[in-house]
């Protein structure tokens, strides 16, 4: 079967990519409200997208009412954010965050979600998660479109110590995160080693 997207609506041009490119890990992102109270929205379409300069790729889409999602919108004036990678403990706090609500209502006090600063210049992380990436604004793609491919720069990366060993020449990084898959949720379940090159 050969499915041509130019004849497809975009409701089946997302099912069929959702569901082909899988597992996607999901980015929490928490940027600051102009009151400086926190904005908190996951998104799926988020992929690393270069080590040097150290970048990550979030697609952010539009509201209902055709305005930018407000991580955008606050991302685009603070320049920064934060991006935290969920667990299955946070499944159902961060779908519950995934409701539209008027800009500078906090997810975080609406749904009762716990944060924690970790470092004063930049939104705090989710409590509890494992990982987090401290994130300046980089640049947009503009491809007049229904979403917006947004780049953010790490800066620096939070890690549990508990999840993280550190050897002569890497990280050793072991967690279990939450991940989509086409419109439901997963893990990463049996991982498989590394066959070493022939």
């Amino acid at each position: 079967m050969i499915i041509n997207y130019k004849t497809q609506k975009p409701n089946h041009i997302y099912n069929l990519m959702a569901s082909s490119v899988i597992p996607r890990p999901i980015a929490w992102i928490v940027t600051f409200n102009e009151d400086n109270s926190l904005n908190l929205a996951p998104f799926s379409y988020f992929t690393p997208l270069s080590s040097a300069p150290a970048t990550l790729l979030v697609s952010i889409g539009y509201k209902a009412n055709g305005q930018i999602k407000d991580t955008l919108k606050n991302l685009r004036r603070t320049n920064k954010c934060t991006i935290c990678i969920a667990t299955p403990a946070f499944l159902d706090a961060l779908h519950q965050s995934s409701a539209s609500l008027e800009y500078g209502i906090s997810e975080c006090q609406k749904l009762g979600i716990e944060m924690d600063t970790i470092k004063e210049d930049f939104p705090a992380i989710v409590k509890g998660v494992p990982c987090a990436f401290f994130c300046t604004y980089h640049s947009t793609v503009e491809l007049d479109g229904k979403t917006i491919p947004t780049i953010v720069e790490i800066q620096e990366q939070y890690l549990d110590d508990k999840i993280v060993e550190k050897n002569v020449d890497k990280y050793n990084i072991d967690f279990e995160p939450l991940l989509r898959i086409a419109r439901e949720y997963g893990t990463l379940g049996k991982r498989i080693e590394t066959p070493p090159l022939k």
